[in-house]
């Protein structure tokens, strides 16, 4: 049946013990300097590796910019659009893939030129002496370094490793890849500056800059990267708006060549300015195009008319003719006009809505102006749909969004619905005013036909020749002014500040910040492992570490034995191991005096497991009694694993299980040392029933026996954590002493101590805490004597001999020969 004792491990749980964890972090001191040095050199050779990194920056303005000719007597009539959300839209194309294209392909930033620095290859565009002209419709050597070293001031050589039998090839022209075969191993081949080189895999001209310097011997390396992959790099360009200024744009570019970066701005912007004015100008080119391909056509009849009204010159008295029939060629003359007029823009009308319906871009169209069309809906709706669409294709290539081209998609649509309705309208005042001027042409027609027959010739063929003449020279005219408007045009973004490199721009890398990260890294590391240490280690570490677990009193400490044998106290009886065993000693027999236990006294030594010092606690403590001239027997009663024999240098082959069998009598087994007043009585031949052999009366007419030889008799019992052949012991014992190895005794044991002392399994227990190291690392305020004087700071000189301190050489030897001894 339980007994309620049984429950006691759910008493004196362990809290986090915060002070000891900062004395173990403390130990662990060279673990945190070799961190610390290995995370600094590490963030050094980080900083003297990396190259500097700077930032580049241009400022520029978007403003609206009206052109200054558009004034009432210019009879084109030309409208842009308005400039709604032109800040965002700019700052869009300037981050886009095909803004990005043009500007990579015009400056040829796919090409590196690099040479080699202290520790990796430098980007030295805008500092090498030279630049390669590629030939863009054939394959160039990608991602190889191709080395040039120059042998003259006019020769070169080219030097490249291939080491597979292919190689990949990129044609720039059409951004496509493909493979070419060489010979494994180092291509080497020598040209003049300016020859051509025409090889499989590589296709220049190398040409020298203006002022190259000195070059002579020096070596550099080009390298082709692929095209896509240089236009996204190109791409993350930082496009910010000024919040105290709207129009106000601010590009930003970050890296490692100032040079490249100073360039790229200024011609981002260049071509964002070329963009925009050709984007702006789209109107009158359009205009511009629809008139040359009319004046072609007028000219040809025009020349045609003339050349039949000199024919019909020839051999006439032309001045009397003409006299008859004048008032009726001007007359007729205006109202052809006025017929071709609206003939213009019915033409114009239906190719509009043709072109409407069967077409998705409109950024080709013309102006209406162009047909005379000066109606304000037409003009505006026209020119909003070709802002819109050119918009759009603008967008494709940033812009992922399907909502956004649906919302073009739709207002593309709103406004060519509005068209087409204009149209309709527009055409059928059209149809009225072509019936009105038809009809007077048919009256004057038919005045001319009562006129002789010589004159009415004369009025037809002028007809027609002065008809082609008047629109030849009104298209003259329209196309003079879309000119002088486009070439008065002007961009809306303009250069506040261009990109130049003045000195400084430096922001990395941040040398401060990697020796911050390597002071934190330095100290996280180890801390991690000694905060792992903590928590996995569960063994006992100190002697606060016991007074929390348990209530059994804590009557000594004993520090590490170093010397090569367990007899410490002997050997050394002025050391502090032997005084700390002294003060046990006094100890006891205050706890035999409160127990009043008069004659002899038993002492039984055990622990939890092997290995937490029992037997050296045994021979210790049998020591300090016996140089008191005390009568001492320690008796070995670890049956299984007999450790007591080696420790005298005493065979084995006769001890208590010969007298337990009746084979020995006491006297036979007792073994006299070196020691005076010191006996030992070994364990003997290993029984079959160790257990049962201990349980026999026999040893407790043993016990009996040796009280009357002996003063102190004490027990080296087996580990009760183990076996349970102490717990048979305990009967026999005035005093049971539980050996807690620093280190090494699991906290878990000290629980089963407490229920075995509960349920009365072991009598009058004490408890000492053996192997103690240095406080900084266990967390004990003890030295190696117990706590109450002896061994503690500089007031222990001359009480007990000190140790030499052992050089770097004799410790490794120790370590190497012996660990040390409990």
């Amino acid at each position: 049946m339980l007994d309620i004792k049984d429950f006691s491990i759910f008493e004196n749980q362990v809290s986090f013990d915060f002070k000891g964890f900062l004395i173990k972090i403390g130990s662990y001191w060279k673990w945190f300097l070799i961190s610390l040095l290995i995370t600094f050199t590490i963030a050094y050779q980080v900083n003297i590796r990396k190259e500097k990194i700077y930032g580049m920056e241009t400022l520029i303005a978007v403003k609206e910019e009206s052109n200054p000719l558009f004034t009432s007597n210019t009879s084109l009539v030309f409208n842009w659009g308005g400039t709604s959300d032109q800040v965002q839209t700019i700052s869009t194309t300037l981050q886009s893939r095909s803004h990005n294209e043009l500007v990579v392909d015009k400056l040829q930033y796919y090409i590196n030129y690099l040479v080699q620095g202290d520790y990796n290859l430098v980007d030295a565009y805008g500092a090498v002496p030279f630049f390669v002209n590629i030939d863009k419709t054939k394959g160039q050597l990608t991602g190889m370094l191709i080395a040039i070293k120059f042998v003259s001031e006019n020769e070169y050589e080219i030097r490249i490793p291939f080491e597979n039998p292919s190689v990949s090839i990129l044609t720039y022209s059409n951004n496509t890849y493909s493979n070419t075969a060489v010979e494994p191993g180092e291509f080497v081949k020598r040209y003049k500056v300016g020859q051509q080189v025409a090889l499989p895999f590589l296709n220049w001209k190398l040409q020298i800059n203006d002022n190259p310097g000195f070059y002579k011997g020096n070596e550099y390396f080009v390298q082709f990267n692929d095209f896509d992959g240089t236009v996204s790099g190109y791409k993350g360009i930082s496009v910010q708006s000024d919040d105290k200024g709207g129009s106000i744009i601010t590009l930003g570019m970050q890296g490692t060549n100032k040079a490249r970066m100073v360039e790229y701005l200024n011609s981002t912007v260049k071509m964002l300015i070329k963009r925009q004015l050709d984007s702006k100008n789209q109107f009158a080119t359009n205009t511009i195009a629809f008139i040359d391909s009319t004046l072609v056509t007028m000219e040809s009849q025009l020349k045609e008319t003339g050349n039949e009204l000199k024919t019909f010159r020839q051999g006439k008295n032309i001045y009397d003719i003409e006299e008859g029939g004048a008032k009726f060629s001007e007359k007729i003359l205006e109202f052809d006009v006025k017929k071709d007029e609206v003939n213009r823009k019915m033409a114009y009308y239906n190719s509009l809505k043709a072109y409407l319906k069967n077409s998705v871009n409109y950024a080709k169209l013309p102006a209406p102006s162009v047909a005379g069309i000066e109606d304000p809906n037409i003009v505006v709706n026209v020119s909003k749909l070709i802002a819109l669409s050119t918009q759009r294709s603008e967008m494709a290539y940033a812009v992922k969004s399907d909502k956004i081209f649906k919302d073009f998609d739709n207002q593309m649509e709103a406004v060519k619905n509005v068209l087409l309705e204009n149209i309709a309208t527009a055409k059928s005042s059209l149809q009225y005013d072509l019936a009105m001027v038809s009809s007077k042409i048919n009256e004057t027609e038919s005045t001319i036909k009562q006129l002789p027959e010589d004159q009415q010739e004369l009025i037809k063929i002028k007809r027609k020749y002065d008809l082609s003449d008047n629109i030849y020279s009104t298209f003259l005219q329209k196309r003079s002014e879309a000119d002088i408007v486009k070439a008065a045009n002007l961009s809306d973004v303009h250069f506040i500040d261009p990109a130049k490199d003045v000195g400084g721009g430096l922001i990395g890398p941040k040398t401060s910040v990697n020796y911050v990260l390597a002071l934190f890294l330095g100290i996280l590391f180890p801390l991690i492992f000694v905060f792992a240490v903590f928590f996995i280690n569960n063994s006992v570490q100190n002697t606060e570490d016991i007074s929390k677990m348990t209530k059994i009193p804590l009557i000594g400490v004993v520090g590490v034995n170093r010397e090569h044998t367990n007899l410490a106290v002997y050997d050394r009886p002025k050391s502090a191991l032997s005084e700390s065993f002294r003060a046990i000693r006094s100890s006891l027999q205050f706890l035999y005096k409160q127990q009043n236990v008069d004659g002899a006294k038993t002492l039984m030594i055990t622990s939890s497991v092997s290995g937490e010092g029992k037997t050296f606690c045994s021979i210790n403590i049998a020591t300090v009694f016996a140089l008191s001239e005390k009568k001492t027997v320690v008796i070995g009663l670890d049956l299984r694993k007999p450790k007591l024999a080696s420790e005298f240098n005493l065979s084995n082959d006769v001890g208590i299980v010969n007298y337990l069998i009746k084979q020995k009598t006491v006297d036979e087994i007792i073994n006299h040392t070196h020691i005076p007043y010191l006996d030992v009585i070994l364990s003997g031949p290993i029984p079959p029933n160790p257990a049962e052999m201990i349980m026999s009366e026999g040893m407790g007419e043993l016990i009996e026996e040796l009280k009357k030889k002996y003063d102190y008799i004490i027990l080296d019992t087996p580990p009760v954590g183990l076996v349970s052949d102490a717990l048979e012991l305990a009967q026999y014992c005035d005093v049971t002493l539980y050996i807690v190895r620093q280190n090494f005794t699991k906290k878990d044991m000290i629980t089963l101590l407490n229920n075995r002392v509960k349920r009365g399994e072991l009598n009058n227990t004490s408890i000492i805490l053996n192997g103690l190291e240095n406080k900084a690392k266990y967390g004990t305020g003890y030295g190696y004597g117990y706590g109450y004087g002896y061994g503690y700071g500089t007031y222990a000189n001359g009480y007990y001999e000190e140790e030499k301190p052992k050089s770097i050489y004799q410790k490794v030897a120790q370590k190497i020969l012996k660990k040390p001894r409990q």
